[in-house]
C-alpha cells in the first residue's frame, strides 16, 4: 500500500481544473511525496497521463471506479 501525503478531491470540476489543482498541490509538496487525486472529469484520464510524462512526476496509479477517476502522483 502506498503512503498518501496529500489528498485532493477534484470531483465535480471540469477540465482543466482537476489537473490545475493537482499542479498547485504538487508545487507545495516535497520530493518523493505522493498526491492522491479523485476526479469525475473523463478528460482527466488523458490529462494526468500526459502531465506525468511531461513533468517528470511519476504516475503510480490511474484507475476508474464507478465514474470516478483516482490518480496517485509521486513528486519528482
Amino acid at each position: 500500500m502506498t503512503h498518501i501525503d496529500i489528498y485532493l478531491d477534484a470531483c465535480g470540476l471540469d477540465c482543466p481544473l482537476p489537473l490545475l489543482k493537482a499542479k498547485q498541490a504538487l508545487n507545495r509538496m516535497e520530493t518523493g511525496q505522493v498526491l492522491e487525486v479523485l476526479a469525475t472529469d473523463v478528460g482527466s484520464w488523458r490529462d494526468f497521463e500526459v502531465f506525468a510524462q511531461q513533468s517528470g512526476n511519476t504516475l503510480l496509479l490511474s484507475e476508474e471506479l464507478d465514474a470516478h477517476y483516482r490518480y496517485l502522483l509521486k513528486k519528482k
